[in-house]
């Protein structure tokens, strides 16, 4: 079963949870309902679950996004300021630069990712890129992080998307897209 539609709370364990930050789901949403964290935002809450009770950066997000998950003030691939995206990542097998290239190369691009309707904005070769998608209804961000001189890993975000279904649709669309790129430059 893919990730799609899962709650954080789905993907993280509650003993996995409790082994890494001495507290499983329902031990920290207490904590959080206790002080308050329903009419607080984000930020405010992942600074105090870091701040006062010591829990590392990546666990106080991944809190933070579950117990608002949790109290219906997020939805799933709804991000804190109630925008809609999606994200996907693959490790290819080729220099960053050569990725960069598939996407701004129109005839590269189109082998992996035909019928695109996608708008450069900006591009750094080997290291970024960012793009209009659907005539500027939504944007792409790419991010390339070099694994070694012919390994990278990528890193893609799907912005300012209409809903729900958009996000699992788009979810699955790039894991799909992203192994046709795999595909085509490790061949």
């Amino acid at each position: 079963m893919s990730d799609t539609g899962k709650k954080i709370t789905e993907k993280l364990s509650a003993a996995a949870l409790a082994e890494s930050t001495g507290k499983d789901w329902l031990g920290w949403f207490a904590v959080l309902d206790h002080w308050g964290a329903g009419e607080r935002g984000h930020t405010e809450i992942a600074r105090h679950l870091r701040e006062e009770h010591g829990v590392n950066g990546w666990h106080a997000q991944s809190i933070t996004v579950g117990y608002e998950q949790e109290r219906g003030l997020r939805e799933v691939g709804q991000s804190s300021t109630g925008a809609w995206e999606t994200s996907g990542s693959r490790t290819i097998d080729v220099p960053a630069e050569r990725i960069t290239e598939a996407f701004v190369d129109e005839s590269v691009r189109h082998r992996w990712l035909p019928d695109a309707d996608l708008t450069i904005r900006t591009h750094r070769p080997g290291k970024s890129l960012t793009a209009d998608w659907d005539d500027g209804s939504s944007r792409i961000s790419l991010y390339l992080t070099a694994k070694g001189p012919a390994k990278t890993t990528v890193g893609l975000g799907h912005h300012k998307l209409d809903d729900a279904d958009a996000v699992a649709a788009y979810k699955e669309f790039w894991r799909e897209r992203l192994a046709a790129l795999k595909t085509l430059l490790e061949s």
